[in-house]
């Protein structure tokens, strides 16, 4: 009985050893808040909650959307001349006369009629269709086509742009909270040493120089952490813009940034050769640029079109001379063939500017192709470096930390000045705000990677 009575004291005794033998400095590290745990007004917003309202909400999207659908519903035969068109005519026209006739010799008898009316009525059906035009609706209706594709590649580029846009700013969210804690742990170390160094001015211990010393780092600290609350207001106001909602809707965060490193530069350049948006939009208007050379070309050929109509016609005429009534009807067909012979060398230079135009946009496409390579190529390099810095940056936060923790105790039984306590102090501050921002740089470069071989909706799990 005696020994658990003993066991229960020393589990209890423990904790509170522990807590006197740490340094106001552990203490203070103890005490700050994780991205996890600190309180945040409004309600949590995920990474996937955010890219789905942008992709629902975003104004270019839909504008891109609407286009597209344009573009779907000029893709149509008809649109490109393979279907007829159907006329209809009709026209009635009539009205009330009124007249008197005498004739030379007075033979026959002098004419007169009141209020005669007089109709007549046209109705009819017309029917054009172009036989032959050089295979120039072929043409067109390929480039209907094109114009489709370009439009779905370019709705598929803005959705890409504005899930990394959004990523990369929801993790400045969770950067400048990071931030946020890192400052305000710095503050818990610096009231920490300023009540150590107000209770060391007063029993005589200290001079004046370090309490006042250790009051204006204190108020230092405490500018920072108010500049670094505005900072992380103004990334939220930024994401929310991108998410199309009201700028100072508060909302709270708990991702962490966890930078990828496994990527390899092959299967990225492999992906963006394959599926680039930006690079399939260069192609398909090459294309479509091309075909503008095959419709000048056609006009060098004949055309021969086609019409056929039916007609009707109705005659009233009450005047007493002439046709009284009448009826009419026709069928009729007419086939016109016409072959370009000359206009002033116009098709001439149509042709040779339609070609023209073909190696403006090959050159293009090779440009797109070589910006992309050249910045898939320079944000892997800083992806690379990214993850260098951040392993260095991970060795230096933990030795700043314990470089504080012996400075503090240094200073505190008066081994060391306050000038040598701040820059460690500094130093600590310094190591961990290169950490945050090292994991995330990684982080932008690795979605700036996904966003150029265009698998970052695959990635994100979208």
């Amino acid at each position: 009985m005696k020994l658990c009575s003993w066991l229960l004291f020393a589990s209890l005794s423990l904790p509170a050893l522990a807590q006197q033998t740490q340094n106001p400095v552990q203490r203070a590290q103890q005490r700050t808040l994780t991205v996890a745990t600190i309180p945040q007004p409004g309600e949590l917003l995920s990474l996937r909650q955010a890219i789905d309202l942008a992709i629902e909400k975003n104004y270019q999207i839909h504008i891109n959307r609407s286009q597209e659908e344009i573009a779907r519903n000029n893709f149509a035969k008809g649109n490109a001349g393979y279907l007829p068109s159907l006329l209809f005519n009709g026209n009635s026209s009539g009205g009330l006369q009124t007249f008197r006739q005498t004739f030379i010799g007075g033979t026959p008898a002098p004419r007169e009629g009141n209020n005669i009316f007089n109709r007549s009525s046209n109705l009819g059906l017309t029917l054009n269709y172009t036989i032959y035009n050089g295979f120039a609706r072929r043409t067109l209706y390929a480039q209907l086509e094109q114009l489709f594709k370009i439009s779905t590649v370019n709705t598929r580029a803005n959705v890409e742009a504005t899930i990394a846009n959004v990523a990369t700013s929801y993790y400045d969210v969770v950067r400048q909270l990071q931030r946020l804690i890192a400052f305000a742990q710095a503050l818990d170390i610096s009231r920490e040493r300023l009540e150590l160094a107000r209770s060391n001015y007063e029993v005589g211990t200290r001079s004046k120089v370090d309490f006042l010393s250790a009051q204006v780092d204190y108020n230092t600290d405490s500018a920072a952490l108010l500049s670094q609350e505005q900072a992380l207001r103004n990334a939220k106001i930024i994401l929310n813009t991108l998410l199309i909602r009201e700028p100072q809707m508060e909302f709270a965060v708990r991702d962490t940034i966890i930078a990828r490193s496994n990527l390899e530069i092959d299967p990225l350049q492999q992906s963006l050769m394959q599926n680039n948006p930006q690079l399939a939009a260069a192609v398909l208007n090459r294309s479509f640029v091309s075909l503008n050379e095959q419709i000048a070309s056609a006009q060098q050929l004949p055309l021969v079109t086609a019409q056929t109509g039916y007609n009707y016609q109705l005659q009233d005429n009450q005047g007493g001379f002439g046709v009284a009534t009448g009826r009419t009807r026709a069928l009729t067909y007419n086939i016109v063939a016409s072959i370009p012979i000359f206009n002033g060398y116009n098709l001439k230079r149509q042709i040779q500017n339609a070609k023209v135009s073909t190696i403006i946009a090959q050159d293009q496409e090779n440009a797109q192709r070589l910006q992309l390579q050249s910045a898939m190529s320079q944000t892997y390099q800083n992806y690379q470096n990214s993850l260098k810095l951040l392993n260095l940056e991970v060795q230096n936060n933990q030795l700043a930390n314990q470089n504080v923790d012996i400075a503090y105790d240094r200073y505190r039984i008066g081994n060391s000045t306050f000038v040598e306590f701040r820059d460690v102090q500094r130093n600590a501050i310094n190591a961990q705000t290169r950490l945050i921002e090292a994991e995330y740089t990684a982080k932008a470069a690795e979605i700036e990677l996904l966003r150029l071989s265009s698998t970052i909706s695959q990635e994100l799990g979208l």
